[in-house]
């Protein structure tokens, strides 16, 4: 898996946990699912992820990275 299919399925997993947990802890987790996309957007335009940053650091390739391999 690329970093960049990582990034997407870890984004995608944090939504629907807060999501879950807006319907069954308590209803201000909402805040949550506005903070995981306003981070999406913002990443959108600056290149900046946290958590692309994580990931690459425990060994997650790149695409380019993956397909200069082959």
């Amino acid at each position: 898996m690329s970093l960049e299919r990582a990034v997407a399925a870890f984004a995608g997993f944090m939504v629907l946990l807060s999501v879950v947990l807006t319907i069954y802890v308590h209803p201000n987790f909402v805040w949550f699912t506005v903070f995981v996309g306003a981070n999406l957007f913002q990443q959108s335009f600056t290149g900046f992820c946290p958590a692309a940053m994580v990931m690459q650091k425990l060994g997650i390739k790149t695409e380019k990275q993956l397909a200069t391999e082959k």
